[in-house]
C-alpha cells in the first residue's frame, strides 16, 4: 500500500520561496582551484561562469533542524515527501544575461509540479522546482530543477546499460576523490551525508562508496566545454542524471559540438552513461 499522499504533497505547487546573497568572488576563486586551475577562471567584476550561481543562495538550516541524512527537515518550503532518498535527476536552464561577480542577486524559487509513480524500484515521487536568478532587477537566470525521491530499501537497477550516442570530439578522463567532494559539500552548503560519511552512503543508503553530486557532474561537463571552447558563450543547457558516480571511480568526460549544439556525457569506470547533457551556444551577431 501506498505511503505517498499525492494529493497532499500537491497543496504545496506553487508555494515559493525568496533569497538575496551577493555573487562574492571567494567561492570562485575556491572552485577554481577544487577543478584544478593555477589561477582563477574568473575575477571580481568578471561574469561568472555558467551553473557556478550553485554556489551561491545556501539554505543555512540550523543543525538541530537537519534530518538523518544532512538535508533539512521537510514540509516548510519543500514538501514532506515520505520516501527518505533525495536525488538531484536534471535541470534545464537558460542565460539570459551575464552574472556578475561582485553585486548583489536576488531568487525567487517556485514549487512548479510533483508527481508520483511507481515502478521496478518501488514508489518515486518527483519534484520540480523553478528558480529566477535576478541581478540588478533584470532576470539573468531561469531554472527547473527535478529532484526525485525514493525508498532506502528501493533497488536500483541499472542493467540496462546506456550507452553514448555520439562519438567524442573531446574526452577527459578523471578520477574524483574525497577531497573534491568534500571541497564542493562546504562550497555548496550541502550535508548531505552520501557525499562525504562514508559508513551512511555504504550502510545506510546502499552505496559502494561516496556519491559524486549531480550539481559538481554537471559543472564538469561544462568546464570540459569551457576548456575545448573556451571564447563561446552558453545561452542554454540540460542535464539529466542516469547513473551515481562514485568517489575512487575514474570517469570519462566526453563531448562534441554540431554548430551551436554541444552534446556532453560522462561514461563511468564500466563505459555505461552515467549522465548526459547538451549546451546551445551563443552566436554572435554578424558584422554589418
Amino acid at each position: 500500500m501506498s505511503t505517498v499522499d499525492i494529493e497532499f504533497l500537491q497543496g504545496w505547487v506553487g508555494s515559493t520561496e525568496t533569497r538575496d546573497d551577493v555573487i562574492a568572488l571567494a567561492p570562485t576563486l575556491a572552485l577554481s582551484a577544487s577543478l584544478d586551475y593555477l589561477s582563477p577562471i574568473a575575477r571580481l567584476g568578471d561574469s561568472l561562469p555558467p551553473c557556478w550561481h550553485w554556489l551561491y543562495f545556501q539554505d543555512a538550516v540550523a543543525a538541530s533542524n537537519l534530518a538523518a541524512d544532512g538535508h533539512a527537515r521537510r514540509g516548510g518550503f519543500m514538501p514532506p515527501v515520505p520516501l527518505s532518498r533525495r536525488m538531484w535527476a536534471g535541470s534545464r536552464l537558460r542565460f539570459l544575461s551575464a552574472v556578475n561577480i561582485g553585486q548583489e542577486a536576488h531568487r525567487i524559487s517556485t514549487i512548479a509540479s510533483i508527481t508520483h509513480k511507481t515502478g521496478r524500484s518501488g514508489e518515486l515521487v518527483f519534484v520540480t522546482l523553478k528558480h529566477q536568478m535576478f541581478q540588478q532587477e533584470k532576470l539573468v537566470i531561469e531554472e527547473e530543477q527535478d529532484l526525485v525521491y525514493r525508498d532506502y530499501d528501493a533497488r536500483q537497477s541499472y542493467s540496462a546499460v546506456k550507452l553514448a550516442s555520439a562519438e567524442p570530439q573531446w574526452s577527459r578522463e578523471i578520477c574524483p576523490d574525497s577531497v573534491l567532494l568534500f571541497r564542493y559539500s562546504a562550497l555548496t552548503f550541502n550535508s548531505h551525508r552520501i557525499h562525504f560519511d562514508l559508513h551512511y552512503a555504504m550502510q545506510v543508503e546502499g552505496y559502494p562508496s561516496l556519491v559524486v553530486h549531480a550539481p559538481l557532474t554537471a559543472t564538469l561537463l561544462l568546464d570540459l566545454l569551457r576548456r575545448e571552447l573556451p571564447d563561446s558563450t552558453v545561452k542554454e543547457f540540460k542535464f539529466r542524471a542516469i547513473k551515481p558516480l562514485l568517489e575512487g571511480a575514474s570517469m570519462l568526460l566526453q563531448g562534441r559540438r554540431d554548430d551551436q549544439e554541444v552534446k556532453l556525457w560522462i561514461l563511468d569506470d564500466s563505459g555505461a552513461l552515467a549522465m548526459e547533457a547538451i549546451a546551445i551556444l551563443l552566436v554572435p551577431a554578424a558584422s554589418s
